[in-house]
């Protein structure tokens, strides 16, 4: 009867994860959005590996331009209103992340704008 309840519990327990995902999670703006190089799901749950895969390639052996490239992901997901993917709480950087109760540094280094943001500044 304890294996009978325990399973019931495990299975209840697998069953609402898959629930978060789905009920009370936050509005985010996107920027352009559009095809990801994986798909959402996977990418909420392994997007922090793909990062750090990248920084190494990046640091270690000098490979700058792949599609998992934090610049890459700013490009697409930094809001069409002010080019940054941590400015508000719907950003798409600092929405997830606030839910989730996660600090993320990411840009105390790096920038939070797409490049193109930063062209036009510099520009003026």
């Amino acid at each position: 009867m304890l294996k009978l309840v325990a399973a019931l519990m495990a299975l209840c327990c697998i069953a609402s994860a898959g629930a978060t995902e789905n009920y009370g999670m936050p509005k985010l703006d996107i920027g352009k959005g559009g095809q990801c190089v994986k798909d959402t799901q996977w990418m909420r749950k392994n997007h922090m590996h793909v990062l750090l895969h990248q920084r190494d390639e990046t640091v270690h052996k000098g490979i700058r331009e792949e599609p998992q490239s934090l610049k890459n992901c700013i490009e697409c997901h930094a809001s069409l209103k002010d080019n940054s993917v941590i400015a508000r709480e719907d950003s798409f950087c600092v929405g997830c992340h606030r839910y989730e109760a996660v600090k993320i540094d990411c840009f105390e280094c790096h920038a939070d704008k797409r490049k193109s943001a930063w062209l036009q500044r510099t520009a003026k």
